[in-house]
């Protein structure tokens, strides 16, 4: 009442939205795993999905193969739609995200009904999410992950530590002055320099080999 009344020129001129204002659904196709929940709880039943089941071989020899949905159609009929925002709500993937785009009106109506390209086209138009408060806790997704990793990475300094204290222990170390040649010690060739430059010692009269007297 008290305030001036403002005319956007739309659409000459863009308006500012909010940035969680609820413009149009868009489909993460890639975390979709067909659970039906968005389906089920919408209360204008506007969501229509078609999927089929296929087998998956084992990750490992002897495994058991496992049966697994595939996402064959994903459509949302806007034209049905009241923004009530639930199957985004309800969806354990977040496989859907509101979009500001607003910009979608089609002269037939059966053009409302988006198919999942149409609303995986959508995604690159939906902002990202607000920065966490520095109060706030950690998110749950993100404190699984850092302690898999943890675990991992400790899990393989272990193994190799186990892989290090495993290998044999082979010595090297040879005695002084020698050499190992076809499994004999033999004298290195400093050794046998240092015995051919060294003065031999005198022997005197009456004194044997080995150092000794005589009888």
């Amino acid at each position: 009442m008290t305030r001036r009344s403002v005319t956007e020129h739309y659409p000459d001129v863009q308006p500012e939205l909010p940035p969680r204002s609820r413009g149009v659904i868009g489909l993460f196709e890639e975390n979709c795993t067909v659970c039906m929940l968005c389906a089920r709880e919408c209360p204008d039943w506007c969501i229509y999905i078609d999927s089929h089941k296929e087998t998956v071989p084992p990750a490992a020899p002897g495994g058991r193969e496992r049966s697994r949905n595939v996402l064959d159609r994903f459509a949302i009929d806007f034209a049905l739609c009241m923004y009530c925002g639930i199957c985004i709500e309800v969806c354990p993937f977040d496989a859907l995200f509101w979009s500001p785009e607003f910009e979608y009106a089609e002269t037939d109506i059966r053009e409302l009904t988006h198919e999942r390209d149409k609303l995986r086209e959508w995604m690159w138009t939906v902002p990202e999410p607000a920065p966490l408060d520095e109060a706030a806790e950690e998110a749950k997704e993100l404190a699984a992950a850092r302690k898999a990793a943890d675990k991992a990475a400790q899990a393989a300094g272990t193994d190799m530590l186990a892989a290090h204290r495993e290998q044999p222990a082979q010595e090297t170390a040879e005695a002084p002055g020698t050499t190992e040649r076809n499994g004999t010690t033999e004298p290195s060739e400093t050794t046998r320099r240092n015995e051919a430059t060294e003065p031999k010692p005198k022997r005197r009269p009456g004194q044997d080999a080995q150092g000794g007297g005589t009888e």
